[in-house]
């Protein structure tokens, strides 16, 4: 239901902190560089609940010396801190325990019990076993009983009523008491003074002898509102089992082979890269790196979607959180754990729950100014109906029904609630983004420009006249290219794979760097590189060819790959509308191809990364706004000026960082999918916002004029914050499934085209 919850109890969960935090030795160590001499740390904040919590953290943080900024996510109860290298990351944790909200480095593959469900739960089950006695003992006083019998059922009224409000309703008070001690207020500050309000007026009644108490409305109260607390905490938790389950996929540890040959087991936090590592069959790769010995079949699902493994052997590159399967391997890692790519996955997803969109900017402050509102309304209630002559009892239960019912917990989950189940639904589709106020720009744009090979394509040459050479010829070729790695020589050995099974032996086999490979068999002399050098009369021929004795044997012509579903993809996004442009560094006539296959009109060849930043800026200055699409090192500078901006997991680490998405599977469907996702997630985002706007709007003349109990107001405002909720639950059902957004939007294209 709110957004706010119990500090304590949430604190009871986490590690207790050594006076004064830890020292910059161990933040420094459980950080990581972001580049530009930034450095990230992530704290565990358990007592951030609500907006202002977020503002006041995100605020006292930003005015250490050397801290660029904080980001506070509130569903993780995370902070992620960006500071320079000269500032002391050491008075993060003082600072904000200064202002009332302990903090811990935190760990995001932890698997803790959930400790905050535990307690709601137990004081949901306390304070309906109340409410449930207190109402039997009021139906008795409703049915007519004496003053005598009345006055007693109320004095058992109040003897069960005390310890159920002292037990359930710390769940408010400590979060209300957190707040206000430090001179702050927050949502569950009008929801305690409600309460005990309630309470009061009903002790003072029984004493007094009166013909009512509203100890079943008190107790009630807490019993609705810890129904709606413990659904939005479940929902919550709902949302992120993306992330939940992502952090499960890494490894605990690894195998260590020392220099000496010693075998040792380190925790994942103490692998650096450089060390050798021994992975049994059925481990998870613990870190990203290289192998250096042994075959085996490696599940890369995580990776790219695909559910077929790949064989690797040495000089494979194996990313962290994939699962060796079918033997041991040893490889040698080439990045720290907290560098992996699992663990920028799992930065990608943290950062896609906490981002700040225009209309969560707006949701928060709207939330920050209501909260002053809601305790001058009541006030005001209250004085109004004095005025009028309704008397004490009568205008405090007017004014409690008011501080209930207006609590802007719908509005303050309205947005951030849509951006966590946005963030899952598009992992789920194999897309993971970086900034929430991403899924945002992304259903501003209308030109989509795309970078050719690498994105447009795989980036990996294809031998395509396969079928016009003899299959004993591609033998040849195919074992003699078996011995290199360049790409030609790549390309001749995967079309022979499934044409010949029977490969001739060779006497020899020699590269020779820049020319070709030179193998001889037989008494024959064969050639397979450049036309000049395997030839003796190349006279009018270019390209790769295959000699034998110095004769031509065969020519090899090459494309690059397209990437699978960019036909779909583009015929998509031309189907919404948009504008599609191809913009490459490779030579104009290959770019000019691939436009005219995919029915791509606009397209540019032959440019630097400064072309196409100019002509991004171009674009922009025509009122463009333009989402790139590309993968390269000279693509960074156009990714970070567009609009937004896609990159697949293959493109280099640079682009990676520019992109604001980034898609793990081959497909190119991942961008009308996130245009898709992301325009349904916006269209629940301003439903949340009407519907916390509406539902104030109705709620608060009614319980201004009396018509609402502090009972019925608990019950409403319970209903509303977790209609916002299961509002935004609904972008799972509303794209038909997100695993299969890729290929509804390929079949939905084909239709239309």
């Amino acid at each position: 239901m709110s957004c706010c919850g119990p500090a304590t109890l949430a604190l009871a969960a986490a590690p207790a902190a050594a006076e004064g935090g830890p020292s910059r030795e161990e933040i420094v160590l459980a950080s990581h560089r972001i580049g530009e001499g930034l450095w990230q740390t992530d704290l565990s904040v358990p007592a951030v609940h609500c907006g202002a919590c977020m503002r006041t953290v995100e605020n006292a943080l930003g005015r250490i010396d050397g801290v660029e900024g904080a980001r506070v996510n509130l569903s993780t109860r995370r902070v992620s801190v960006r500071w320079r290298e000269a500032a002391d990351p050491s008075a993060f944790v003082p600072t904000l325990a200064a202002i009332g909200y302990p903090a811990h480095l935190d760990d995001p593959a932890a698997d803790e019990r959930d400790e905050t469900l535990s307690s709601l739960v137990r004081a949901l089950a306390v304070a309906g076993f109340g409410a449930m006695n207190i109402m039997l003992m009021s139906v008795a006083v409703w049915s007519g009983a004496e003053a005598g019998a009345r006055d007693l059922f109320h004095l058992i009224s109040a003897a069960i009523a005390l310890p159920t409000i002292a037990y359930s309703g710390r769940v408010f008070f400590s979060s209300a008491w957190n707040a206000l001690s430090h001179g702050r207020t927050n949502m569950d500050v009008p929801i305690s003074i409600g309460i005990l309000i309630a309470f009061g007026m009903s002790l003072y009644d029984t004493v007094n002898s009166g013909a009512h108490a509203y100890f079943d409305a008190a107790v009630s109260l807490i019993f609705f509102l810890l129904i709606g607390r413990t659904l939005d905490h479940v929902m919550r938790e709902r949302a992120r089992t993306a992330v939940k389950g992502l952090a499960r996929f890494a490894a605990r540890g690894a195998h260590v082979v020392r220099g000496d040959g010693r075998q040792e087991y380190l925790p994942l936090s103490e692998i650096a890269p450089g060390m050798t590592l021994m992975v049994a069959a059925g481990e998870r790769i613990p870190v990203d790196g290289e192998i250096i010995a042994g075959q085996s079949d490696i599940d890369c699902s995580l990776v790219n979607g695909e559910s077929l493994p790949r064989e690797a052997g040495p000089g494979t590159a194996v990313e962290a959180g994939t699962l060796n399967l079918t033997g041991p391997v040893t490889m040698r890692a080439r990045a720290a754990a907290k560098d992996s790519f699992l663990a920028e996955m799992l930065r990608l997803m943290e950062a896609a729950e906490g981002g700040r969109s225009r209309y969560r900017r707006l949701a928060d402050r709207a939330a920050s100014l209501y909260a002053p509102f809601v305790h001058a309304a009541a006030l005001v209630t209250f004085l109004g109906w004095m005025l009028v002559g309704g008397g004490w009892h009568q205008s405090l239960t007017v004014a409690v029904a008011v501080l209930i019912i207006t609590c802007p917990c719908a509005l303050a989950l309205a947005v951030p609630m849509v951006q966590v189940v946005a963030a899952r639904r598009l992992f789920e589709a194999g897309i993971m983004v970086k900034d929430g106020g991403a899924l945002e720009r992304i259903t501003e744009i209308d030109t989509v420009v795309f970078d050719k090979t690498g994105t447009l394509t795989q980036g990996i040459l294809a031998l395509t006249n396969a079928g016009d050479i003899a299959p004993a010829e591609l033998a040849v070729a195919a074992a003699i290219a078996a011995h290199s790695r360049h790409p030609h020589a790549r390309a001749i050995a995967a079309a022979a794979q499934d044409r010949v099974r029977l490969a001739p032996v060779f006497d020899s086999v020699g590269e020779h760097p820049g020319l070709g490979l030179e193998a001889t068999a037989g008494g024959h002399v064969y050639r397979l590189g450049r036309a000049a050098w395997a030839l003796r009369d190349a006279s009018g021929i270019t390209g790769t060819v295959l000699s034998r004795n110095g004769r031509l044997v065969a020519g090899f012509s090459f494309a690059d790959r397209l990437r699978p579903g960019a036909q779909q993809a583009v015929r998509a996004l031309k189907a919404e509308g948009l504008r599609i442009v191809l913009l490459s560094g490779d030579r104009s006539d290959e770019v000019l191809r691939l436009a005219a296959e995919l029915g791509i009109t606009e397209c540019a060849g032959d440019l630097v990364p400064g072309d196409k930043v100019a002509i991004l800026a171009a674009l922009a200055a025509d009122g463009r706004k333009v989402l790139m699409v590309g993968d390269g090192l000279n693509d960074a500078p156009a990714l970070a000026a567009a609009h937004a901006s896609m990159a697949p997991a293959t493109a280099a680490d640079i682009g990676r960082n520019a992109a604001d998405f980034v898609f793990l599977r081959d497909g190119l469907e991942a961008v009308p999918a996130a245009l898709g996702l992301s325009r349904a997630a916006q269209a629940l985002t301003r439903q949340n916002l009407a519907l916390a706007l509406i539902y104030n709007a109705i709620a608060l003349p009614f319980a201004v004029f009396g018509f609402v109990t502090p009972l019925f107001a608990a019950v409403a405002m319970s209903s509303s914050s977790v209609i916002v909720v299961a509002n935004a639950l609904r972008l799972g059902r509303a794209d038909g499934g997100a695993r299969e957004a890729g290929r509804r939007v390929g079949r939905m294209s084909e239709a239309r085209a």
